[in-house]
């Protein structure tokens, strides 16, 4: 769950349009606070992905399409195998193909590693950012921005953003494990243009009848 949040969440960054990327780790970093900042006062975010997982062997397994709704520290996501509901203290999953909803009250820490503001910012302590360089991602031309963390103790080893150089959107995110697990994320709809209600955040046992509820909390 934290990895898809956060994979989720680094979509964020392209709150880069129509700015010209950055050329060393000091602007790197205004940057992002602006993205940041930009994203604080969003009202809605919808996006639309795919993520596919790589073992450290470089074996690719099953790639997952998805859509995602963000609205604060909360948000929804649909895959194909399970969607995920969160309204800032309660989450709900539930699994497609044995038909069964789970139920848990995050931690306050818990909730810290899942909350899309609180993933969003994790550069701003422990990493370190690199100047940007050029390469061709899915035929466009891009900027990648390295975020590699100075503690050996983090989840992620490096995570790699790529931003479109026409749009400032980015179209694509790496997120490199500790134990050398890639995740890769290909964004293929970006829309900041929405009015969300709360509701959509939360599960409504109305909407999926015969559901088989398992209340962990």
């Amino acid at each position: 769950m934290k990895t898809i949040s956060s994979i989720v969440l680094f979509f964020l960054l392209s709150a880069y349009t129509g700015y010209t990327f950055a050329q060393n780790s000091n602007d790197a970093k205004a940057l992002l606070d602006k993205a940041y900042a930009t994203y604080e006062a969003s009202d809605g975010i919808r996006l639309s992905f795919k993520s596919t997982l790589t073992d450290k062997d470089g074996t690719a397994y099953n790639p997952q399409s998805g859509e995602a709704y963000i609205k604060g520290d909360k948000f929804k996501l649909e895959m194909e195998a399970m969607d995920i509901w969160f309204d800032g203290k309660t989450q709900w999953l539930l699994m497609k193909d044995v038909n069964e909803l789970n139920i848990s009250a995050p931690t306050p820490s818990e909730i810290a590693s899942i909350s899309p503001l609180a993933l969003l910012g994790i550069y701003k302590n422990g990493f370190t950012l690199k100047p940007p360089a050029s390469k061709t991602i899915n035929g466009k031309s891009a900027h990648l921005v390295d975020m590699v963390p100075a503690s050996r103790n983090k989840d992620f080893k490096s995570i790699t953003a790529a931003i479109d150089k026409e749009s400032g959107n980015i179209i694509q995110v790496i997120l490199t494990m500790a134990d050398g697990m890639k995740n890769k994320i290909d964004i293929s709809g970006y829309n900041t243009n929405h009015q969300f209600s709360d509701t959509l955040f939360r599960f409504d046992k109305n909407d999926y009848p015969g559901v088989e509820i398992v209340d962990l909390r």
